[in-house]
């Protein structure tokens, strides 16, 4: 092992990082009253006939590829388009019309497609808050479902959303789509063949510009369109302080999941399944703050996290700030074998190198519509297992981003420049990178305060932190009366 972790300290220096300030200590929440609501399934109303009939919730940005995924395509027709602000619909209605012929029936609340038996298909595309409550209502309500990542916003409500498959029999796809592309899966198959070696250690990274989201001296008003209920759903009903209400509440920790949730799952997704990493790992740790400009913006634009999965490990990074790629890649992962290594640079690409650095394999070919078609295929089967991204995968991996993010929350700050105590070599390498990466940012690392979070123990078969009652309440949350995701399905 001791010579597997040299060899992969030995690779190509990382690039810098930025590391972010503003941690969230989440102690002290009181859970006691938190209700639990199982709505009564409908009939189940599956596949009728060859055409699926599919109802598109959230088109204000991701949602309207769930519209070029289904509508005019594998046989299915969107009838419905669900979203709870009025004034982002215009393009999904018509682009839909134009393919179809006919525009969508509308819906501002989602309820109301849950006794509508002539839909078959829910596909989910709203912020993060609302994906597990959302799921697990459709797959009750007898509707197949495709949820965007993460499919859940906390660990707990994602293991949810795989007993509501399971119990109703319904297919649930993950919206993890790098999974059905054609050259990631090639790559992964080189990963799993043995010719590098086992693969001991896989890296995700994020490093995608994200400048800032402004600060606002007043809370905003709520557009006139929009049902703020309906939009908080489960999540507190806090008023908006921030410039955009769509979009920025990536960064704000009751509705989002800072970038590992946002572009991260996706890599963090990839990182796993190379690892073949079925269960949650034995330990995380996550540090990393919101550096370079003060926002309104709460979640990390630098972060770092590692997980331990025993003899295996898995490394995210985060880089919000300007930064150099690594390895040949920015957004993408590097898989570490005992002989060798795949670099994927993107979401459909992976490029093999023996441990002498000499390319020795290639593999290509993407696209949204792959992910589409192999649920639609599922779907028309009733068989689960042939979906590509089934919701245990999502969950998995959904979890990964939520548990970085609680060590991060339940940290403490520190001058960048102390050194980090009990780190293993591979996590003191990342943050050694990211005091350069600060100081590329003009950042001093003796005057930059980071965020050094709690490093957690985790059961992964009861997906519970051992002996942290603290951590334990943040694998779930509050829910507001009326939108409350069952504790037991």
């Amino acid at each position: 092992r001791n010579q597997t972790m040299s060899f992969f300290m030995d690779r190509r220096e990382f690039v810098k990082d930025s590391v972010v300030g503003a941690a969230i200590a989440a102690a002290g929440l009181d859970f006691s009253k938190v209700e639990t609501q199982a709505k009564e399934p409908a009939n189940a109303q599956g596949a009728s006939g060859e055409q699926l009939r599919v109802a598109v919730v959230g088109v204000n940005g991701r949602g309207m590829s769930h519209v070029g995924g289904f509508a005019g395509k594998n046989n299915c027709v969107v009838t419905t388009i669900c979203d709870c602000d009025e004034s982002v619909i215009g393009n999904a209605m018509k682009t839909i019309e134009k393919v179809q012929g006919k525009a969508p029936k509308f819906e501002k609340d989602f309820r109301k497609l849950l006794d509508d038996k002539s839909i078959d298909v829910v596909s989910i595309a709203t912020p993060n808050h609302w994906h597990s409550l959302m799921a697990i209502w459709a797959l009750q309500a007898g509707k197949d479902v495709y949820v965007e990542k993460p499919v859940s916003h906390n660990v707990s409500e994602g293991r949810r959303v795989v007993e509501a498959a399971r119990k109703y029999n319904r297919v649930c796809q993950s919206g993890t789509q790098s999974r059905s592309n054609p050259g990631m899966r090639q790559s992964i198959e080189y990963a799993h063949s043995g010719k590098i070696g086992e693969i001991m250690m896989t890296r995700g990274l994020c490093y995608k510009p994200r400048g800032s989201i402004g600060k606002v001296a007043a809370d905003k008003p709520i557009p006139s369109t929009m049902d703020f209920d309906l939009w908080c759903g489960p999540a507190p009903m806090n008023p908006v302080h921030r410039n955009k209400i769509h979009y920025d509440w990536h960064w704000i920790w009751d509705y989002g999941n800072g970038d590992l949730g946002n572009q991260g799952i996706h890599e963090m997704d990839k990182a796993r399944w190379a690892l073949k990493a079925m269960e949650l790992p034995k330990g995380v740790f996550s540090m990393g703050g919101r550096l370079g400009y003060e926002d309104d913006g709460q979640t990390p634009n630098t972060q770092i996290c590692s997980f331990d999965y025993g003899e295996k490990a898995l490394i995210f990074e985060v880089r919000g700030l300007p930064t150099k790629d690594f390895m040949g890649t920015k957004v993408g992962n590097i898989f570490y074998g005992t002989n060798g290594y795949i670099v994927c640079p993107s979401y459909a690409t992976g490029i093999v190198f023996d441990k002498d650095n000499k390319e020795v394999a290639r593999f290509s070919g993407g696209g949204d519509n792959h992910h589409f078609e192999n649920f639609c295929k599922a779907v028309r089967a009733r068989k689960p297992e042939m979906l590509n991204g089934d919701i245990l995968e999502g969950h998995l991996s959904s979890a990964l981003c939520h548990l970085g993010n609680i060590s991060y929350r339940l940290g403490k700050e520190q001058m960048l420049s102390e050194k980090v105590a009990g780190l293993d070599e591979k996590a003191t390498e990342a943050v050694g990178r990211m005091a350069a990466h600060l100081a590329d940012n003009k950042l001093d690392a003796s005057k930059t305060k980071v965020t050094i979070g709690r490093k957690l123990v985790m059961d992964p078969k009861t997906e519970t932190f051992i002996n942290d009652a603290v951590a334990n309440l943040m694998l779930t949350r509050p829910y507001r009366k009326g939108y409350e995701v069952p504790a037991k399905i």
